[in-house]
């Protein structure tokens, strides 16, 4: 393994089970999002050929997503120190794990596998301001270091990285990849009446705890994917400052200033 963290996708490696479960999970997934995520994510898994037939092949995949917004995908064994994650998203890398999980696993996992990381994060990637985004993320994280404001900034990744809605003419859609990837939060998100859908707010999801062991209490959903860029451009010293005065918010609870999104 190299410094940056990065390893071979080790393609030959993958067996006919690995491949068997790539599909399963695929076709549960593309059998089920159409009318619960955004066209965009759609659209990307269409651009790059995301397929049923196995496991991708990085290196192709790199280069159909490098010409359309110079991305490119790197493989890693699993999760990754904070700076060496961050210095790949600012550079416009994105880490994907290699592995692929058990079968007896379909349903939860603690750590990203390939499935998680490809089908639910690199589609977006084709969109340019998601892109954006997520390069500006990288830049955001290697400052937020230096200020101590890690834990603050992990929050706006899971809110809308993770686990994000987006407002649409047809009604809210699914966007993040911790719901995209997953059988039973897809269904939860959008269609049971006990979490919140909530305004994005910067300075809310920054106070905002977050559920790693359930699906989650609130999500928070974006007018568009360029209001979410314009939403994250301005300097965070200053609202990191700001946030510290005010006490955290817990992963279920609504504050007044909330406002509530219906379907």
């Amino acid at each position: 393994m190299k410094m940056d963290g990065v390893i071979d996708q080790a393609y030959e490696s993958y067996t006919d089970e690995d491949h068997a479960v790539w599909r399963e999970l695929y076709n549960r997934q593309t059998a089920l999002l159409p009318g619960r995520v955004c066209k965009e994510f759609l659209g990307g898994l269409k651009a790059l050929a995301i397929a049923e037939d196995g496991i991708p092949e990085f290196t192709r995949l790199s280069d159909a997503l490098e010409l359309l917004t110079g991305w490119r995908i790197v493989a890693v064994p699993g999760l990754i120190p904070e700076e060496i994650f961050f210095a790949h998203l600012a550079a416009r890398r994105f880490p994907v794990t290699n592995w692929i999980r058990k079968r007896e696993s379909m349903d939860y996992l603690q750590e990203p596998d390939v499935f998680h990381d490809l089908f639910g994060h690199v589609p977006l990637l084709t969109n340019p301001f998601f892109a954006d985004y997520m390069a500006a993320y990288g830049r955001g994280g290697i400052k937020a270091m230096g200020l101590g404001a890690l834990d603050m900034l992990a929050r706006l990744y899971w809110y809308t990285v993770e686990f994000g809605l987006i407002e649409t003419p047809d009604g809210l859609r699914i966007f993040g990849a911790g719901i995209a990837s997953s059988k039973g939060e897809s269904l939860y998100c959008l269609d049971d009446p006990s979490p919140n859908r909530i305004r994005f707010d910067l300075k809310r999801i920054l106070r905002s705890r977050y559920r790693i062991d359930d699906y989650q209490e609130t999500y928070f959903v974006i007018e568009s994917f360029d209001s979410l860029v314009a939403a994250t451009l301005p300097d965070f010293r200053p609202i990191y400052d700001e946030v510290r005065n005010h006490d955290e918010i817990p992963a279920g609870a609504l504050i007044p200033e909330d406002l509530s999104i219906s379907g």
